[in-house]
């Protein structure tokens, strides 16, 4: 990757995104591919009849990776078409084979089929990722899966549930979110050969109007560049909703990433987590003692740019007129390639985070028993009317502890609420069970048993399908 200080780089590129993500959407991908794309072009006319030597084929195979990028530069500058100066850069490179370079073939077959294997190869690395984070959520759920902690609905004490079991709501999106990637995955198919406005025409005066023929060279080159169907209409560029879908796809996993680091960000505040935070990191300039959530912060960051990214790609879908139109090539440049490097650096972070986090025990339960009191007045009400006191008396007592104890903590006070049912005729007889009535895992449910039952019945089961996907490292940068 290129060090120039003096020009704009892409932070997604310069800081964010992986070696591999990038490669996929570098330079060198993009035109090796458009030469992979003519030579098996060649071969399938060749098979198929067409004149066209072995050593042509041998003389294109032996430049597929050496390209003059200055000699193309100069093409393109003259002729305004950076296909075209591929073809003649590539032609002076192939001196025997260049009268049958690009043979019958429109720009969008190379530029076209290219973004297709790119998405494609994309795809792969995100769903490397996203698997990954899963297996690393997973672990964590099982480690916390029956540490009570206090549950919050609109940011407000609720009822107890586990540290786990709030894993398993991150590590479900997931799981769902892999289900749609691939999902989308299935959708990407290869252009194929399908000439200029996607009629084929070019190609079948070459074969002298033999339809069977072109229907076999748009399968031989669909083969040969590692597709296993083809789009069956186009016109001059595959369809434009199919970059929306896999789009939809990258924007599902970065709100489920955002949903994430917002809590990780929140429960920070409250000291109850924290993200992996190195011996050597700094979290203010200003303020020693801070330690910021930065990598999460970080998720959130970047995952809002591939949500709103979404909407761009719907509009260069809806705007694509007739067999094609031009206005959506500077913007897919950018866009598509962006949403990838974006959702894979926030996959890694993500990576980063799960294997990372730091869980304070002593802090999550003095949050839940802070307010357990409040949270399990149902449950001592029910008790005390077992032990014969009156419904209608202890549920005024509650009501007025309540609202006693209320008042002491808006003082700054600790929750004075056990200390004053204790005190009160109506829970007499239950005084000397507070202990047990007020411990937190009395309160959670079925929470422990939820996160067994879900990491068996929905996470396991994916693990072991995927099983042999490689695991994906995490560089993360800075």
């Amino acid at each position: 990757m290129s060090e120039r200080r003096d020009e704009y780089q892409s932070p997604l590129a310069a800081r964010y995104a992986s070696r591999e993500m990038r490669y996929v959407f570098s330079d060198e991908k993009k035109f090796t591919t458009w030469r992979r794309l003519w030579i098996a072009l060649a071969e399938s006319e060749q098979e198929l009849g067409l004149d066209i030597t072995d050593e042509q084929l041998s003389e294109m195979r032996a430049h597929v990776d050496d390209i003059d990028y200055e000699v193309a530069a100069r093409h393109e500058k003259e002729l305004r078409h950076d296909v075209m100066a591929h073809v003649l850069t590539f032609g002076e490179q192939c001196p025997t084979a260049r009268p049958i370079l690009h043979l019958g073939a429109t720009s969008c077959f190379v530029g076209d089929n290219t973004d297709l294997v790119c998405l494609r190869d994309g795809l792969t690395i995100v769903k490397q990722r996203l698997v990954e984070v899963i297996r690393r959520l997973k672990k964590f759920a099982l480690e916390w899966r029956s540490l009570p902690t206090l549950g919050l609905t609109h940011y407000q004490p609720a009822q107890a549930t586990t540290v786990g079991k709030r894993a398993c709501l991150w590590l479900q999106d997931l799981v769902h979110d892999l289900e749609d990637l691939e999902h989308a995955e299935s959708r990407v198919r290869f252009r194929g050969v399908k000439g200029t406005t996607g009629t084929q025409t070019s190609f079948l005066e070459l074969f002298e109007g033999d339809h069977e023929k072109v229907r076999e060279l748009d399968r031989r080159v669909t083969e040969k560049m590692g597709f296993e169907r083809t789009f069956g209409v186009t016109g001059q560029t595959y369809p434009r909703q199919l970059d929306f879908r896999v789009g939809q796809a990258l924007s599902s996993i970065a709100q489920s990433a955002h949903k994430f680091a917002t809590d990780v960000r929140l429960l920070s505040g409250r000291r109850e987590l924290e993200e992996p935070f190195e011996t050597r990191q700094i979290g203010s300039s200003a303020m020693p003692w801070k330690r910021n959530p930065m990598r999460s912060e970080r998720i959130c960051s970047l995952a809002r740019l591939v949500i709103s990214a979404l909407d761009n790609l719907a509009h260069t879908a809806a705007n694509q007129w007739f067999e094609r139109t031009l206005d959506d090539s500077a913007n897919r440049r950018i866009a598509i390639a962006e949403m990838f490097l974006a959702i894979d650096a926030v996959l890694m972070l993500y990576q980063n985070v799960a294997a990372g986090l730091v869980v304070h025990p002593a802090v999550v339960r003095r949050h839940l028993d802070d307010e357990l009191p409040f949270l399990a007045s149902e449950t001592l009400l029910m008790e005390a009317v077992k032990a014969g006191a009156d419904r209608q008396d202890a549920h005024e007592a509650l009501r007025v502890a309540s609202r006693t104890a209320s008042e002491a903590i808006h003082e700054g006070e600790p929750n004075p609420m056990r200390e004053l049912l204790a005190l009160d005729p109506c829970f007499g007889s239950v005084a000397g069970r507070l202990d047990e009535l007020l411990d937190g895992a009395r309160h959670v449910g079925r929470a422990p048993e939820q996160v067994l039952e879900f990491v068996a019945a929905e996470v396991d089961p994916l693990l072991d399908r995927l099983g042999d996907l490689p695991p994906a490292e995490a560089d993360i940068r800075v």
